[in-house]
């Protein structure tokens, strides 16, 4: 099983990006996914989380401006930056509960992906 975020990069202050997070290998379902995002000399934050069914929950900090979505069916999951501001500056990491084929759930992180929001 596998986790692999992608999509960061360098913006302009007001930009979007979005950035994506899949799984792959012999699963049997992916429960919950939580994007997460850690700064230099900052401890490592919660951004956005959603579960199987499409609940979520989001940081204060990027509420109204940040969407966290699904895709089941090719087990991905997408977060929508817009109004991107220098403070979201970070590395986004993605951590999923996944259900391997003929194993209990387990829990994978993703390699981190780079966002850069310039002033």
């Amino acid at each position: 099983v596998q986790l692999q975020a992608s999509g960061g990069g360098l913006v302009q202050t007001g930009g979007s990006l979005r950035l994506s997070c899949a799984a792959s290998g012999s699963i049997l379902g992916v429960n919950d996914i939580v994007w997460y995002r850690q700064a230099p000399g900052k401890q490592r934050e919660l951004v956005a989380a959603i579960t199987r069914v499409g609940n979520t929950n989001y940081a204060n900090s990027v509420k109204g401006r940040f969407t966290i979505s699904r895709d089941n069916a090719k087990n991905t999951v997408y977060l929508e930056m817009s109004s991107l501001k220098p403070e979201d500056t970070a590395v986004y990491s993605c951590y999923a509960r996944i259900v391997p084929n003929g194993r209990p759930e387990l829990g994978y992180w993703g390699q981190g992906t780079q966002v850069t929001v310039s002033s």
